[in-house]
């Protein structure tokens, strides 16, 4: 199937600007198709960024039924752009819409608009060190339905802007507060697909706690509230002795993050060890103030690594390496953006440049 290009007009586009922040500018174009049962996926394009028409009715914005992907484009250091890791991303957009109960799509054809789109784009990758293009693909139901069930048609559209870093601090420790009475997501639902629910599920306890101060929520198990999970936009990392990096393993309500993946790749071949278990948070938090754990990070598209300082659970700060940012996070993360903005040699194969 042959992607169409509508271009905008020359002298319409624009360009990255000197200042954005992430999440609230966006590039000159997107990429669309539409799913009918009938046709299946037909008229993919790229034509210029636009708001979508949608029906009142329509069940995407009743029963919650989308869902999404993020990956980023970099400029290296040849100028030219580099995608990180496009498939594993198209992959886990087709396991989020097969539990979602939506249509998969064709994972060459997607790759496809993705190269299309930030081609045609490239000029709004951004050239800073620490910068590049934030790219969102998007699935959401479209049927005018109010019963409740799945929905026959569909949109998939792909969207892209400019992104510094996820927090404004760059690479330095963050203050995380860890959840005790909400929960995020449960074994059995949907907590590893990449849908909105169960973002929207963690808002409230988020807004309350960045009122305090704090960055980001850890959430634990829905079941016992004991098992550490993820944070609200990352997975998480404790590093035992500045050597062993442990993670909690996937349980079905942990998204399966590809910085995570490519970390647990990356990690052993830089001398650290590397394990995924089922991690209880009073032992964490005691391994923590025994100094036995000597950094705790989070890993995501978004921010890549953020150091962890401060863990604060029932009333009590738990302050991890003097709250100073480790030098094994800043190792993992000066190879993994290495390896992204071509600074260091991928022997992995996870780097597609256009």
């Amino acid at each position: 199937m042959t992607i169409t290009i509508k271009r905008k007009p020359v002298n319409e586009c624009g360009t990255c600007p000197a200042q954005y922040r992430f999440g609230e500018t966006f590039s000159d174009h997107m990429y669309m198709s539409e799913y009918t049962p009938e046709h299946g996926w037909q008229n993919p394009r790229v034509t210029p960024y636009q708001a979508l028409s949608l029906d009142p009715s329509a069940a995407v914005l009743h029963y919650s039924q989308e869902i999404f992907e993020g990956l980023k484009a970099y400029r290296n250091v040849d100028d030219k752009i580099n995608l990180f890791r496009p498939m594993a991303n198209i992959k886990r957009f087709n396991r989020s819409a097969q539990r979602m109960v939506m249509p998969q799509v064709d994972e060459q054809l997607h790759l496809d608009a993705l190269k299309a789109l930030v081609s045609l784009d490239q000029q709004w990758v951004p050239n800073e060190q620490g910068a590049s293009l934030y790219i969102r693909p998007t699935m959401i139901a479209t049927s005018p339905k109010l019963g409740l069930g799945a929905s026959m048609n569909y949109t998939h559209y792909i969207i892209a802007g400019p992104a510094g870093n996820y927090f404004t601090g760059g690479l330095v420790p963050i203050p995380v507060y860890i959840a005790d009475s909400y929960r995020r997501a449960v074994k059995g639902g949907v907590g590893e697909a990449k849908t909105g629910g169960n973002y929207a599920a963690s808002l409230l306890a988020s807004e309350q706690v960045s009122q305090q101060g704090y960055a980001q929520v850890l959430w634990l198990d829905a079941i016992e509230g004991r098992y550490v999970e993820e944070v609200g936009a990352m997975n998480i990392c404790f590093v035992y002795d500045n050597k062993q990096i442990v993670t909690p393993a996937l349980s079905g309500s942990i998204l399966p993050g590809i910085t995570r993946d490519s970390i647990l790749t990356l990690a052993p071949t830089l001398g650290y060890e590397v394990s995924e278990s089922r991690l209880d948070i009073e032992v964490i938090l005691a391994d923590i103030a025994s100094g036995k754990i000597t950094e705790v990070f989070g890993c995501g598209t978004a921010a890549v690594i953020s150091p962890v300082g401060t863990l604060h659970y029932k009333e009590k700060d738990y302050v991890i390496n003097q709250n100073q940012t480790g030098e094994v996070a800043k190792h993992l993360y000066d190879q993994l953006t290495g390896i992204q903005y071509g600074r260091i040699e991928d022997t992995f194969g996870w780097v597609e440049t256009l």
